[in-house]
C-alpha cells in the first residue's frame, strides 16, 4: 500500500499496456483466421471486442483506443475484399468496419470509465486507511515528542523520504523525526521559520522557495500554526509531488489534532493541580481560623474584662485589644478569600450564572436545572473560556466511576442547550470541541 501511495514515476507500465493491447488484437486476428474458413466472416468482427474491452479495463483508455483502431484495420486487411489491402470494395464491408470501429471506441470509453472509477475508489480507500491508521497510532501518544516520532515515521514510510517535526516554540529544533541528520542548515532553518510565521509551504520545489534541501509544511489548527513538518529525499527530488499534497494535508490535520489534544490535556492537568492547591489552601485557612478564633475570642474577652476592671496598664490593654481585633479581621478576610471567585455572577451572553447563590437566569428569568445539569454548567463556569475534557466533566458531575459514560454528558449538554441557548441547533454559549470536550463562551463578567 505504501508503494501505491508514493506513486510510480516510471513510464514502463503505460508502454506495456500498449504492447499488450496490440498482442490481444493480434490474438483476435489469429482466432478470426481460424474461424473464417469454416464459418465465414459474419462473426469475426465480434472477436475483436473482448480485446478492446480487456485493453480498456487493464491498461486504460489510450491502449483501448489503439486496440480499437488496430481491430478495424486488421479486420479490413484480413477479412474484407480485396484481401490483404486496406481498400474496401463492398459497401457492406465498409459499414461493418465502421460499425466495428465505433462499437470498439464506445466500449473502450465505457470500460475505461469503469476502470477510472475503480482506481479512484481504491485510491480513496487507501488514502482513508492511511489517515485512519495514523490517527489510531497518534491516539496513544501522550506528548509532543511521541507525536513527532510517530508522525515522522509514518510520513517517511508513505512518501519514501526523510521527515522531521519542528514545534512552534521559537528554537527551530526538531522534536522528533526520521532523517539522516536532525540538524538544519541555515537556509533550511530560514525556510522553517518562514513556514512557522506565514503558515504557508516553503522549501524545495515550492513557490516560496529558497535554496534548501527540505520542504516545510505547516501543521495548523485553524489559523494557528502549531508546528511544521519537514520532508526531504536523499536524491534531492521534491519529496511531495502536487498530486500527493491533499494526502499530506489530511495526515498533517491528524497531527495537528493530536498536538492540540496533548496541549489541552496538559492545560487540564494544570487546572486540576491549581484547583487542588487552592482547595488545600482554603482548607488550611479554614482550619487555622477554627483553631485561632476561640483563642482570639478568649483574648478579646480578657482584654474587655481588664478594661472594665481598670486594673493593669491601660495603654497596654488597649494595644492588646487593638491587635486582637486586627487578627480577627485578618482571619475573616482569609476565610472569604477563597470564595471571591464564586461570589460574582458569570455572564455568558444573556445567561447569568451565580455559583455562590447556585442560581441561573436567562434574560433576567430564573432557569430551572437538574442537579447534574447545574454541576456540569458550574464546572464549565469555574473555567470560563477553557476547554474541559469529557472525563473531567463526568468526574465532577457523576464521579470517577462514570468517566467513560459520555452519553450521560451528552444528555446533560443537550438539556442545557435547550434551556439556555436561543437556537440550540447552533449553540453560542456551550461550545463543542470535537473529540475533546466542551467550553463555556463567556462574553463579560458582572
Amino acid at each position: 500500500m505504501v508503494r501505491s501511495l508514493a506513486g510510480d514515476r516510471s513510464p514502463s507500465p503505460l508502454l506495456l499496456g500498449y504492447v499488450e493491447a496490440l498482442v490481444m488484437v493480434a490474438a483476435s486476428t489469429l482466432a478470426g483466421l481460424l474461424v473464417a474458413p469454416r464459418w465465414g466472416n459474419a462473426a469475426v468482427d465480434l472477436l475483436y471486442l473482448p480485446a478492446v474491452l480487456a485493453a480498456a479495463v487493464f491498461a486504460g483508455l489510450g491502449p483501448a483506443l489503439v486496440a480499437a483502431i488496430a481491430s478495424a484495420l486488421a479486420y479490413n486487411f484480413y477479412f474484407t475484399a480485396p484481401r490483404h489491402t486496406l481498400r474496401i470494395a463492398e459497401p457492406n464491408d465498409l459499414v461493418t468496419v465502421i460499425v466495428l470501429f465505433v462499437v470498439a471506441v464506445v466500449a473502450s470509453h465505457l470500460a475505461a470509465a469503469i476502470r477510472r472509477e475503480a482506481r479512484l475508489a481504491r485510491r480513496h480507500a487507501a488514502r482513508n486507511a492511511t489517515i485512519a491508521g495514523l490517527a489510531r497510532r497518534l491516539l496513544s501518544c501522550t506528548s509532543a515528542p511521541d507525536i513527532a516520532r510517530v508522525a515522522s515515521g509514518e510520513l517517511a514510510e508513505i512518501f519514501e523520504c526523510n521527515a522531521m517535526l519542528i514545534e512552534n516554540n521559537g528554537d527551530l529544533k526538531p522534536i522528533g523525526g526520521v532523517a539522516g541528520a536532525m540538524s538544519l542548515a541555515p537556509s533550511d532553518a530560514a525556510a522553517a521559520a518562514l513556514a512557522l510565521t506565514s503558515g504557508e509551504r516553503t522549501g524545495r520545489g515550492l513557490k516560496r522557495a529558497v535554496p534548501t534541501e527540505w520542504q516545510f509544511h505547516p501543521v495548523k489548527v485553524g489559523s494557528k500554526v502549531l508546528a511544521v513538518m519537514g520532508v526531504a529525499r536523499d536524491d534531492g527530488t521534491p519529496p511531495v509531488l502536487p498530486d500527493r499534497t491533499q494526502l499530506l494535508d489530511s495526515l498533517l490535520d491528524q497531527v495537528a489534532l493530536a498536538l492540540d489534544r496533548v496541549r489541552l490535556e496538559g492545560e487540564t492537568r494544570e487546572f486540576a493541580r491549581l484547583r487542588e492547591r487552592d482547595h488545600v489552601r482554603s482548607t488550611l485557612v479554614a482550619t487555622i481560623g477554627e483553631d485561632l478564633k476561640p483563642v482570639l475570642e478568649t483574648l478579646g474577652g480578657a482584654t474587655r474584662a481588664l478594661r472594665r476592671g481598670g486594673s493593669g496598664d491601660r495603654e497596654m490593654v488597649s494595644l492588646i485589644g487593638s491587635e486582637v481585633a486586627k487578627l480577627d479581621r485578618y482571619l475573616a478576610n482569609l476565610a472569604d478569600l477563597g470564595l471571591d471567585s464564586e461570589r460574582e455572577p458569570i455572564r455568558a451572553g444573556s445567561v447569568s450564572i451565580d455559583l455562590f447563590q447556585r442560581s441561573v437566569t436567562r434574560d433576567g428569568s430564573d432557569v430551572h436545572l437538574t442537579p447534574k445539569e447545574f454541576a456540569v454548567l458550574a464546572e464549565l463556569a469555574r473555567h470560563p473560556g477553557r476547554v474541559l475534557t469529557h472525563a473531567q466533566l463526568l468526574r465532577t458531575a457523576w464521579g470517577p466511576a462514570q468517566e467513560a459514560q459520555t452519553d450521560y454528558l451528552r444528555v446533560a449538554i443537550r438539556g442545557l442547550r435547550q434551556k439556555l441557548e436561543r437556537n440550540p441547533s447552533v449553540p453560542e454559549i456551550i461550545l463543542n470541541e470535537p473529540a475533546i470536550g466542551y467550553r463555556l463562551s463567556v462574553t463579560a463578567n458582572a
